[in-house]
């Protein structure tokens, strides 16, 4: 019987191995089923590798060896040095750890030019930890897009990201400076519940539905000078620690008064 109980235990500890192996991904698995055409569902797994969605080195073969490719799109202003990929393909991380840098903006100081990575269809990334950095400047979500739940441990930019569809950032939580500055929310989009342990920028965003910042906790400065709201503008019980840069902010085509947030 003794032994019936030692052997159980190692079989039960062997399951739980293989377990824990079968969900560890690698990075570079991932890109190569995006770029084989294959839509992207992963749930409770580990995500090892840096996750390029730029797919910046074969953007440099490519221009290396002067060859054209559809797979890339050459900004027409070459001006800006900017080589723009477009992520055709549904795209859901739910209850996924990225040990790495989740990257949709490369700016290459060796080659001078600007990487850039954009989303046609459903892109979610809920529950999820980005231990490192997350780089959406630049990028495009044309369809349902959701981040609730997800915490942000390093640098995180959404700077320039266009929202065309639904977008939800309820209780998500950010370790670092967060900036959302000249993002374009076509949708209502709520920041529910988020905690922004650093500094928070929302300057220049616009909001064009309506935005909630209900019960949202701004653990540092709070910059939203020159955002601009339509709709539905919900501060219930919003709190922010320090400092509201509010000069120059309309909501509802009218000036923003910080004092009616609880601004210590």
């Amino acid at each position: 019987m003794k032994n019936k109980k030692v052997l159980f235990a190692i079989s039960l500890f062997l399951i739980s191995t293989i377990s824990i192996a079968q969900n560890k991904i690698k990075a570079a698995t991932i890109m190569e089923d995006i770029k084989a055409g294959k839509s992207i569902s992963i749930n409770n797994s580990t995500i090892i590798g840096v996750l390029d969605f730029t797919f910046m080195n074969e953007a440099l073969k490519k221009k290396s060896n002067k060859k054209k490719s559809s797979w890339f799109n050459w900004n027409s202003e070459n001006s800006t040095n900017e080589i723009k990929k477009i992520i055709d393909v549904n795209i859901s991380f739910i209850n996924c750890t990225f040990k790495d840098d989740v990257l949709a903006y490369i700016p290459d100081k060796e080659s001078e030019l600007t990487f850039t990575a954009s989303f046609e269809n459903e892109t979610i990334f809920k529950n999820c930890i980005f231990e490192h950095k997350a780089m959406f400047k630049y990028s495009r979500f044309e369809k349902n897009t959701d981040f609730s739940g997800s915490t942000f441990k390093d640098d995180s930019t959404f700077k320039y990201a266009k929202f065309d569809s639904k977008i939800n950032f309820t209780n998500t939580t950010y370790y670092e400076i967060a900036t959302f500055k000249y993002a374009k929310f076509n949708s209502n989009v709520s920041f529910k519940d988020a905690i922004f342990k650093e500094v928070a920028t929302y300057k220049y965003t616009q909001f064009l539905d309506g935005v909630s910042f209900k019960n949202t906790n701004f653990k540092e400065d709070l910059n939203i000078k020159y955002m601009k709201v339509s709709g539905e503008f919900n501060i219930t019980n919003m709190k922010v620690d320090y400092e509201i840069d509010s000069k120059y902010t309309k909501i509802n085509g009218k000036s923003f008064n910080k004092h009616l947030i609880n601004a210590k």
